[in-house]
């Protein structure tokens, strides 16, 4: 993509179809003037009355408890310097964002225009009645350290200023665990710390807590290193210059055990690093460019240890797996300020979580058969579920204990379960399944590529590393949409109609008539069927020419369904085609089934349909905890269309002993924990929080998913075809240019997992 074209996308990406990326929701009902009365005038009063008589009621009654500001004067924003509070704005809204999916923290982002430290400590204070906690964000040095240590000390409320302290929690994690696989202590460490801004100051501080000793740091800022006879010195400068009779990073490097950069990029050559100790630990943390390049680093020295502030290499330091989660914690026990307990609590805990057995979730998104501690996994995945159960309470503990929690968790448990509750919220699910695809992309033909919004997919498909493109259908016009929207790169284009591709249909052709020649199929019919494209398409896939497919959007489902069924077939050992929908709900993934295949499956069916759609959520790193719903429960009612879920779910706990499955139930009982434990103790789905619902038929699944969808702005993957031979997906009818690219990554999936299984069969007959 071009640089014009990112720009657009981006400019285009923060305007619509609404500006900005957060909004505020209303969290209870006004549908009535009753509510309306409750909510404001007069029923207000009451809850005003109670905060007067003591302001900690304000937690009780408002949303203070969850309420976070982040706020910033756009001094110091990202890489772009002094930008000034309005341009700092959307940078503000995409830490809310992050706060928010993350950690269920809300945010308002105030921006405020004044360069004078005292202005801005005085407005902070007196807007912090409205928060339960304040983010600085992106104020320049030296100021930062004034306004972060006055705000501490004058306010009543958690204050951190996350540039200075969360890259050095997360580094400081990194670095402990860093330390333990090369065998160091890190009290005697010699370290070099490029840079000595806000962010350098504090990691280094932080290190010190965890024992680093002042006498082996050294410290370098443009002018180079920081040495005690230097002249106007700042006081944080000052703090960290050394004794050594050095000048530069090339002196400084030398014999170090480890280099931290927040600096500059490409300030590191291959000689500083030979000249480092044995098993060096180097965080080059610049972005988006590091201090060395990654490749370039490890291929100078086996024995190194790095990390760096980017996703595409191991060991990525990312300030995400820090702030929401600190905040989560701080707020939880109404802590009255971050002290240093709570943030060496949380590079503990982060700490400690790399040396865990990682989630198979964690593993498939990042396409590693068994991710374990070691010199490329030092800190956690941002992608890991655990997180939120782990940081937060770690946190909070540390809160109480040091004297700072004014509302103690007592009932850890209970705690722990209201972490999780706040997960179902966000779309985590589609940031694993993107991930994962990326891992190893495969060629996935676009049957229907002249039309526009198929092409865009196509286009971010093959910017994002998520697949390798091949587009069917008119050329001219192909060429003439990618102009359009500068989409330049050399991909595939075929036309299945034209006269240079005559050879490859003609021998896709004869495969075909092969195959149904006994079905009525003559060698003409098949020729003729090739110049259709899903015809076509299918073949690409069947032959090798393509690894997966996506058609669907133009046509009516069952007319592609057709040509699927009959070229590319069942999978081996299969019985049974279907679909699912994958349904991001509030309260959670959701996978719905059989949304566009059988009719009106019979139990046996359903159970097969069920079987499938387990292997699909198992597929996405979830455990199945599946319903079988109907409008009755237990055996309520003794009509067939009853009794046959009940039949399915009784084949299934016959065949499938181990699988989480029950019914028959009626769908509010499957989503409601609390209602079925009451209810129905003996259920196998008593304490499990149900993901997948398999439907009695067609009409059900169709219309239930479609109302999530519509009514509920759900985002939906799918359908997901199960069953099939070869990895080929039917998008529904006019499908959005979001949807079309996840259904290029559960494509992408599909082909990689059939690939795996293909390895496996082969193996054991080789065997």
């Amino acid at each position: 993509m071009s640089k014009q074209s990112k720009r657009r996308e981006a400019l285009v990406y923060h305007a619509k179809p609404t500006p900005g990326k957060i909004e505020v929701v209303p969290t209870k009902k006004y549908a009535t003037q009753r509510d309306l009365s409750l909510a404001y005038s007069p029923g207000v009063a009451e809850p005003c009355l109670e905060i007067e008589k003591d302001k900690n009621n304000a937690y009780k009654y408002t949303a203070k408890g969850n309420l976070v500001a982040v706020i910033s004067n756009g001094t110091a924003v990202l890489g772009l310097g002094n930008i000034g509070p309005e341009a700092s704005k959307p940078v503000m809204e995409g830490k809310g964002l992050l706060f928010k999916i993350f950690a269920g923290i809300d945010v308002f982002d105030i921006e405020v225009d004044t360069e004078n430290v005292e202005e801005f400590i005085q407005t902070v204070k007196m807007i912090s009645p409205t928060f339960g906690g304040i983010n600085l964000e992106d104020i320049k040095a030296p100021e930062a350290f004034e306004i972060e240590r006055r705000l501490k000390e004058e306010l009543d409320i958690p204050v951190m200023h996350d540039d200075q302290h969360g890259t050095a929690i997360i580094s400081a994690a990194a670095l402990l665990n860093a330390l333990e696989l090369s065998e160091k202590n890190i009290k005697d460490a010699r370290i070099v710390v490029s840079g000595a801004g806000a962010a350098a100051i504090s990691c280094t501080r932080l290190y010190q807590a965890f024992g680093a000793s002042r006498e082996n740091i050294v410290m370098l800022d443009s002018k180079g290193v920081i040495r005690q006879d230097r002249e106007n010195l700042s006081s944080q400068k000052t703090e960290f210059a050394t004794h050594r009779k050095i000048d530069t990073l090339e002196e400084a490097m030398v014999d170090a055990d480890v280099f931290i950069g927040l600096s500059a990029p490409d300030i590191v050559t291959p000689e500083m690093l030979k000249s480092m100790a044995e098993n060096p630990i180097v965080f080059a943390m610049a972005n988006p460019n590091p201090e060395i390049d990654y490749q370039l680093a490890v291929e100078t020295r086996d024995d190194i240890i790095m990390a760096t502030g980017r996703s595409d290499h191991p060991n990525q330091v990312n300030n995400v797996l820090g702030f929401p989660f600190i905040f989560r914690g701080a707020l939880d026990v109404r802590a009255s300020k971050i002290n240093e307990e709570m943030k060496m609590a949380a590079v503990v805990a982060l700490a400690d979580l790399a040396k865990e057995p990682v989630p198979e979730q964690v593993n498939i998104a990042y396409g590693e058969t068994r991710m374990t501690f070691s010199k490329d996994y030092i800190i956690p995945k941002p992608f890991d579920p655990r997180l939120i159960t782990t940081v937060p309470p770690a946190v909070a503990k540390a809160a109480m204990e040091s004297g700072v929690a004014n509302e103690p968790i007592e009932d850890w448990h209970k705690y722990e379960d209201e972490l999780l509750d706040r997960l179902g919220s966000d779309n985590k699910i589609v940031r694993l399944l993107l991930n994962r695809a990326k891992t190893n992309p495969k060629r996935v033909v676009f049957a229907e590529a002249d039309h526009l919004d198929v092409l865009k997919a196509a286009q971010i498909v093959y910017e994002e590393g998520i697949a390798y493109p091949i587009l069917l259908g008119r050329k001219d016009k192909i060429e003439k949409l990618k102009e359009e929207i500068e989409f330049d790169a050399d991909v595939p284009i075929i036309d299945p109609k034209s006269d240079e591709e005559e050879e490859r249909k003609n021998r896709y052709a004869k495969v075909y008539w092969q195959q149904r020649q006994r079905r009525g199929m003559t060698y003409y019919s098949a020729q003729k069927w090739m110049r259709e494209r899903n015809y076509f398409a299918a073949m690409m896939v069947n032959e090798g020419d393509a690894d997966a497919l996506i058609s669907g959007y133009s046509r009516s489902y069952p007319s592609v369904v057709k040509p699927m069924l009959e070229l590319i077939g069942m999978a081996p050992g299969a019985t049974r085609v279907a679909t699912t929908n994958l349904m991001m709900t509030k309260r959670g993934p959701l996978f719905l089934s059989d949304t566009s295949i059988n009719i009106d499956p019979t139990a046996k069916d359903l159970a097969k349909i069920a079987q499938m759609t387990a292997k699909t959520v198992k597929m996405f790193g979830m455990e199945p905890v599946v319903a079988l719903t109907s409008y009755s429960n237990f055996g309520s009612s003794s009509n067939d269309k009853a009794s046959k879920m009940r039949d399915a779910v009784s084949l299934l706990h016959k065949v499938n002993p181990d699988m989480i499955v029950d019914g028959e139930l009626q769908t509010d009982f499957a989503l409601n924990s609390q209602r079925i434990k009451d209810i129905f103790p003996f259920s196998k789905l008593v304490g499990r929080k149900v993901n997948t619902l398999i439907f009695p038929n067609l009409d059900a699944a169709n219309i239930t998913y479609k109302l999530l969808k519509e009514l509920n702005k759900a985002d939906s993957i799918g359908p997901i075809m199960m069953g099939m031979r070869k990895p080929v997906h039917i998008l529904q009818l006019n499908a959005s240019v979001d949807e079309i690219v996840n259904m290029t990554a559960i494509a992408v999936i599909d082909a990689q997992e059939k690939e795996r299984w293909e390895k496996r069969r082969a193996k054991k007959q080789s065997e």
